[in-house]
């Protein structure tokens, strides 16, 4: 089999973003470029690699196990260029994902950890979704990951074999109101009131989920600002523009103005953060990152 590092590079961007588009994208290539690509990496291989979907494109059980050589082969490449170019780094870097609520909490104190006692390892972040995140981990982009679930807690995909996770904690959503108005000095909401709420949530597509909206509200959620950052996010509640839900463990990051409410009239919503990481054996270094996560909640 033949192929080259730049087919393997598309093939990893795929499966990472779940998509030729946002492949190109990412890549700086056009669609076509990647189609190209992705046709060539199947005749060399002899099998189909992708599997095209309604929600994206997955890879199929070959796709996967090319993947898995890919990483290596990728990660050879980028050490031997770094070899040969001296910038080869002096510490050990370990690349963690973390989910968009959980940065503001975890990274500083763990960052702060590390550094005390781990000084050799150099963290990078990058912030995600959940399934962009585990996509991101089976792809090789990323080397561990700060997800969350929620009930009944099923692992993040059902690839095979299973991603490797950790639970870190346990934390209950809720939803964040201004503090002033119809809200004011109050530490419940029932969730009828929330019905013909102004929902301030982030940008959803057909393979990220809507985030900022309580789960289960009845009728279609009248959504009045998309974003994905919580600092935005919190400013308009605290300015009285609207309603997001959040996990309770925000509580001592709020800004003024900012109140967390329980949700009556519903269950409650629980949401499980985990640490993930491909199967096997893991780094010390992984391994050090992991236990200073476990260590910052």
């Amino acid at each position: 089999m033949d192929v080259s590092s730049t087919g393997l590079r598309v093939l990893q961007q795929i499966a990472e973003s779940g998509s030729f588009t946002a492949a190109a994208t990412r890549l700086g290539y056009t669609q076509s470029a990647v189609s190209r690509q992705a046709a060539s990496l199947e005749r060399e291989a002899g099998a189909t690699l992708f599997e095209r979907r309604s929600d994206g494109v997955r890879l199929t059980p070959a796709g996967l196990t090319l993947l898995r050589h890919a990483r290596t082969i990728l990660d050879t490449l980028t050490k031997a260029e770094r070899d040969l170019t001296g910038t080869a780094p002096r510490t050990e870097v370990v690349r963690l994902g973390v989910f968009l609520s959980a940065g503001s909490v975890v990274l500083p104190v763990m960052l702060g950890r590390l550094a005390a006692s781990d000084p050799h390892l150099t963290v990078t972040t990058v912030e995600g979704t959940t399934p962009g995140l585990t996509r991101a981990l089976r792809a090789g982009s990323i080397d561990l990951a700060v997800l969350t679930s929620r009930p009944p807690h099923r692992p993040p995909d059902d690839e095979s074999p299973r991603l490797h996770t950790e639970t870190v904690e346990d934390t209950e959503l809720v939803v964040a109101v201004p503090a002033a108005g119809v809200f004011a000095g109050r530490t419940s909401v029932h969730v009828d009131e929330l019905v013909d709420a102004p929902w301030i949530a982030a940008p959803s597509s057909r393979s990220e989920p809507l985030l900022g909206v309580w789960p289960g509200l009845p009728g279609r959620p009248r959504v009045v600002h998309s974003t994905r950052d919580w600092l935005t996010k919190l400013q308009l509640v605290a300015g009285g523009f609207g309603v997001t839900t959040a996990p309770a463990r925000l509580a001592p990051l709020l800004p003024p103005g900012v109140s967390l409410l329980h949700v009556d009239g519903a269950s409650p919503e629980i949401r499980r953060v985990l640490v993930a990481r491909l199967p096997g054996h893991a780094t010390p270094a992984v391994t050090a990152v992991t236990r200073a996560i476990m260590a910052a909640v």
